[in-house]
């Protein structure tokens, strides 16, 4: 459900966007949409909109949702205030730089790298396998925000946006899917019946 509503403002921008030039008429208030702009006014409405039903259901907001809501106003307002669609499709790539930033310095700072400081009290993982996730998920930052930049400026804004909304969900579930798939052992010994321990 928690995952779901951060991807509702994503959905949302390409819906708005795949309508574009049509007039919505609603209680005598009457709006043509405008490509881009139009969607990245939903985007930010959206955004603004989910973060206390996020609050409702999982009882806390996380940082890294707080940092992508400001990300989304920021860039989103540049928008739409120079009209340069620019700032929205650099978005992405400087939120992931941004976090393949922040996890490769937290390997350096601290005991805890910042994916241990997640999800650490929840699973008994070797300090030595959370370092090697935590790579991974820098990897995983680097080369979304790298391939964001390439579809933006090799593709039409058509292709961007629908590109926007697939990989978000592909690139989501690729990393769930590496993460547990590294943690498999550690995994399997903390569930009932299973040996303590892995090599």
């Amino acid at each position: 459900m928690k995952q779901l509503i951060e991807f509702l403002p994503i959905i949302l921008f390409f819906v708005i966007y795949q309508m574009d030039g049509s007039t919505l008429d609603i209680m005598g208030w009457s709006h043509t949409v405008d490509g881009i702009y139009s969607a990245t006014q939903a985007l930010m409405a959206s955004t603004v909109v989910m973060l206390p039903l996020l609050w409702l259901v999982a009882g806390e907001l996380e940082k890294r949702v707080l940092w992508t809501a400001a990300a989304v106003l920021v860039f989103g307002g540049a928008t739409l205030f120079f009209r340069n669609e620019l700032f929205i499709q650099w978005k992405p790539t400087v939120f992931n730089w941004g976090m393949a930033g922040a996890f490769a310095l937290s390997q350096y700072w601290g005991s805890q790298n910042l994916l241990e400081r997640l999800m650490g009290s929840q699973l008994q993982v070797p300090p030595r396998i959370w370092r090697r996730i935590c790579w991974v998920w820098v990897l995983h930052f680097s080369v979304v925000g790298a391939m964001n930049l390439f579809v933006a400026y090799r593709f039409s804004e058509a292709t961007w946006v629908a590109y926007k909304l697939w990989s978000g969900f592909a690139f989501t579930l690729f990393i769930m899917v590496v993460t547990v798939a590294m943690m498999g052992p550690w995994l399997k010994s903390q569930t009932p019946g299973g040996e303590e321990g892995a090599p």
